[in-house]
């Protein structure tokens, strides 16, 4: 069953949906929470998001997918939009479902695109004994390469307060915090089993990234999962069923790369 759901966050709407498998049965059940990309939203490109939240629903295990501040629904502005911002948000969502009444606190496991997986990647270093699995489509944890290249031309100017980038006006003070991020570094602490999901011809966030995740955070207990040719975001009926038939095979503890049975 579909639900929409709102999350109150430092005086702010967080605003999303909720999935939770149709069973009679009382007991709780394992929950995934799905975190969003730059510029992206709770849907995802070709309704990504909800398709996955959808196959996770018709194999018994819940969902939660929201809009971070400033994008999507929820309130707030693009341009005040940071990365440690989305992690604060990222610890409300956890909490929230970790006090919801038909989820199993401890089933809790995250799945982050792009920029969201560089979220999800850091708020399991810093909650390690709280999440079960993680998988990561094509993470950036290459986040302040990517802004440089993006808007790096416009915030060279010290006087230019934001960048125009396709409509989203992106921050200063994003670009500035990029700086003393350590995306890998604060994701080490996770300890438990971990899907790198990504495209052979991700021309946004290079294959590379996954790999350096494992060599540099995760190492044996990460899978790496290349789709071949895909792009960042799957955009492809083909790729897109082969992300979500590994993703949802790994978190019902199945190897990441089979799947065959998964509806979608």
């Amino acid at each position: 069953m579909q639900t929409a759901i709102t999350l109150t966050h430092a005086g702010m709407t967080l605003r999303g949906m909720e999935h939770i498998p149709d069973i009679p049965s009382q007991e709780r059940l394992p929950a995934v929470i799905l975190f969003h990309g730059f510029t992206g939203t709770k849907l995802e490109p070709h309704r990504m998001f909800l398709k996955l939240s959808r196959a996770l629903e018709a194999v018994g295990i819940a969902s939660v997918r929201f809009d971070f501040l400033g994008s999507g629904e929820s309130d707030g502005h693009f341009e005040e939009m940071t990365l440690s911002k989305e992690i604060a948000e990222a610890h409300s969502i956890l909490d929230y479902v970790k006090g919801h009444r038909r989820f199993d606190p401890a089933r809790t496991s995250l799945i982050g695109l792009s920029m969201g997986g560089a979220v999800a990647s850091i708020l399991a270093g810093d909650r390690p004994d709280e999440i079960e699995k993680l998988v990561l489509l094509a993470p950036a944890g290459n986040m302040y390469e990517i802004v440089q290249h993006v808007a790096g031309e416009y915030l060279a100017d010290p006087e230019v307060k934001v960048a125009d980038y396709g409509g989203n006006l992106v921050g200063r003070a994003f670009a500035e915090e990029l700086k003393q991020i350590d995306i890998f570094e604060r994701s080490k602490p996770f300890s438990g089993e971990v899907l790198l999901i990504h495209g052979t011809s991700d021309t946004t966030v290079p294959a590379e990234v996954s790999l350096r995740y494992k060599e540099r955070v995760y190492g044996p207990r990460a899978e790496v999962h290349f789709i071949e040719g895909a792009d960042h975001t799957f955009n492809s009926a083909v790729w897109e069923s082969e992300m979500i038939q590994s993703a949802v095979s790994f978190l019902q503890g199945r190897t990441g790369s089979s799947g065959g049975d998964v509806p979608v």
